[in-house]
């Protein structure tokens, strides 16, 4: 007899019934997005040097050199030079999506360092407004308390008013 238990376990072996199963005659290929993305921006920067175009450089001297001095029995390539033209493109097709990848993961990360730099912006901005209402209070706060310098020309305003009701009286 079979229980719910059995028929949920069928369930999920099966998949979901409301959609078609899903066969797949080569096996799906698992890989990290962060180390697939680590691995292209490495790329990138490589092939962004000059040492990569040194390289390259000498590659294709030597392929040339090879293909045009070397006896006819050892050449691989004839003057056409079309399997390093093959090459090539096969590294320009590799080249071209590894660097797009590598850019869209510094665009990312330009992305939020630009979301942090814009919130310590906007921190800056409401400390200064802050220190500002403050500053502005206490010089209010400052005109009713009485100085050193205005207690002074007050004493010598009463002094003189003294002097001047002495003479007079």
């Amino acid at each position: 007899m079979s229980t719910g238990l059995d028929r949920v376990r069928d369930q999920r072996r099966l998949g979901r019934l409301d959609q078609p199963r899903e066969i797949r005659l080569v096996p799906r290929l698992y890989y990290d997005p962060e180390a697939f993305g680590v691995f292209s921006e490495r790329i990138a920067r490589f092939l962004g040097t000059a040492r990569f175009l040194v390289y390259m450089t000498g590659f294709v001297l030597v392929w040339f050199a090879w293909n045009v001095l070397a006896p006819m029995t050892w050449r691989f390539d004839p003057y056409p030079f079309i399997f390093l033209t093959l090459i090539l493109s096969l590294q320009a097709s590799y080249a071209a999506p590894l660097i797009l990848l590598a850019q869209n993961r510094q665009d990312d990360r330009d992305r939020v360092q630009y979301e942090g730099d814009r919130a310590r912006d906007e921190r800056s901005v409401s400390d200064t407004e802050y220190l500002t209402r403050e500053v502005a209070s206490l010089r209010m706060a400052m005109s009713e308390v009485a100085t050193r310098d205005w207690i002074r020309d007050e004493l010598q305003h009463l002094l003189k008013d003294l002097e001047g009701r002495r003479r007079d009286g």
